[in-house]
């Protein structure tokens, strides 16, 4: 077998470890790299140095931020009754896409799995018990993904956050738009039909 030099190695091995990177897409990219000019890659390198510089979490919401609070905890044009909960500060953006939700976000960094370690004390759950016990929202919005982690998160978060006081509700799930019924399973037509509303 064909051994690759110690620092294509490397950088190969560190490539692997971020997520979705397998080994075939960490060669491809290590080759990308020594295939690019240095000025291209320095500018890579410095990007990767100033995220891990500048970006720190606010501390308001968890959200990655350059500034703290960040744009959305500081916004006075958002609607401060209600927080929708995430998973993951990427999932912000999917939802401020929709130019639909105008109120603060709380972001847990992840969603409990027993089976990868994960508990209640993983998350950044108790920030958003201060904020619900020094302010006045009325209503909790838990928008974790409709996998086993994110329903047994909602459901942890909904338990501990009804005695509080704000309306608790959960994003609807079933059937994508633009799909046909045939591909849906077992458990998205049930939560397409339990979350069925009339027209």
């Amino acid at each position: 077998m064909l051994d690759y030099a110690e620092p294509v190695t490397r950088l190969i091995d560190e490539l692997k470890k971020m997520p979705g990177i397998g080994h075939k897409s960490a060669q491809r990219l290590a080759f990308y790299l020594l295939r690019s000019g240095r000025e291209e890659t320095e500018k890579l390198v410095e990007s990767i140095r100033e995220v891990k510089d500048k970006i720190i979490l606010c501390s308001v919401c968890n959200d990655f931020t350059d500034t703290d609070p960040c744009r959305f905890c500081a916004s006075q044009n958002r609607d401060r009754r209600m927080i929708l909960v995430v998973e993951e500060p990427f999932n912000l953006v999917t939802i401020e896409k929709t130019r639909e939700y105008k109120g603060l976000y709380h972001v847990l960094h992840g969603a409990l799995s027993p089976i990868r370690g994960v508990g209640p004390d993983e998350l950044k759950i108790k920030g958003l018990l201060e904020r619900l016990r020094s302010s006045d929202v009325e209503e909790v919005i838990l928008a974790t993904n409709p996998n086993t982690e994110g329903e047994a998160t909602a459901n942890y978060l909904s338990k501990l956050l009804r005695p509080l006081g704000p309306r608790i509700t959960r994003i609807a799930m079933g059937v994508p738009v633009g799909s046909d019924l045939e591909y849906a399973d077992e458990v998205t037509m049930h939560k397409a039909l339990t979350n069925r509303h009339e027209i």
